[in-house]
Order: structure tokens, then C-alpha cells, then sequence
């Protein structure tokens, strides 16, 4: 298997409320848009980002309820994971600010508000309509090549 993830898709309670934030709201273009379903946005070098519906969600993952291979739950199958954050990082500390600030303009909720990060840089959280949670961070370490190499160097906090 190649070391590579192409999509992150999240369970959404309030397929609209995405839609408003992400398109409306950021101006984020949806590569595809199937109203009441699912609602997707490149958000990378090969990289998507995809809002689904809860119920419809719910509906793919237990597929056809009267197949065998789905008649029973899963024995001692795991928790989904508690904690989980998508990152955008930007090229400056003033435009973390800048884009939090949008974020909350477009129905988002500031969790954690723009500050001095232990990692050297800048960063602030916020919550989008349905929860997800979103790290706004300019990072001095971090790079991406032409090719897409990820370069990620530790760097001295300026605290």
C-alpha cells in the first residue's frame, strides 16, 4: 500500500450549514456538490475534503442491513477517535488572524483564539457549523516542495 491518504470525509449533521460555511462562507469551490448527500472540496495536491451526510453517512457504512457480511455489528470493533483536527497552515502570523476571523464571520466558532504556539509559530482553532475542528497556524518549520515533499523542522519557541 502507498503511504498516502486521498480523502478525509466527515460525518455531518448539517450538510447545509457546511455548505454555507465552506462555499459561501470561504469561498471554497466543490469539486462535486450532491445536495443532501455529500459535498466535496480539494483541499491538496491529490488531497479531498468530503462533508456527508450524517444519516446518508450512516447509511453507506452499514451498507444493505439484510446481507449477511451485515446482519451483526462488528465484534469489539473500536471507538471512532475523540480527538481530531484538519490544519491550514498560512504563510504569516497576521494571516492566521485574518483567516479565523473569516471563519467566525462564515457561522464558525472560535475554540481557541489566535496566540503564540509552543511550536515557534501562530495558531488558533475554530469549529466549523458541524463541530469539525479546524487549526489555523503559520508554522516557520513547516515547507511543501514544488514536487509536494512535506519539510517540517522543529523550531525555537519564541516564548
Amino acid at each position: 500500500m502507498q503511504q498516502r491518504a486521498d480523502f478525509l470525509t466527515v460525518s455531518t449533521s448539517d450538510l447545509d450549514a457546511a455548505r454555507a460555511f465552506y462555499r459561501d462562507g470561504l469561498g471554497w469551490q466543490p469539486l462535486l456538490d450532491v445536495p443532501g448527500e455529500i459535498l466535496f472540496f480539494q483541499i491538496g495536491h491529490g488531497l479531498v475534503l468530503g462533508l456527508f451526510d450524517a444519516h446518508a453517512f450512516d447509511r453507506d457504512l452499514e451498507g444493505d442491513p439484510t446481507a449477511p457480511e451485515n446482519a451483526a455489528p462488528v465484534p469489539n470493533a473500536p471507538a471512532a477517535p475523540a480527538g481530531f483536527t484538519l490544519s491550514h497552515n498560512v504563510s504569516s502570523p497576521e494571516e492566521v488572524d485574518q483567516v479565523v476571523e473569516r471563519m467566525r464571520a462564515a457561522g464558525g466558532t472560535v475554540r481557541k483564539p489566535p496566540q503564540t504556539a509552543a511550536f515557534g509559530g501562530r495558531h488558533g482553532h475554530v469549529l466549523d457549523p458541524n463541530g469539525v475542528l479546524w487549526e489555523i497556524a503559520h508554522n516557520p518549520g513547516w515547507s511543501v516542495d514544488p514536487d509536494g515533499t512535506v519539510r517540517l523542522e522543529a523550531v525555537e519557541s519564541a516564548e
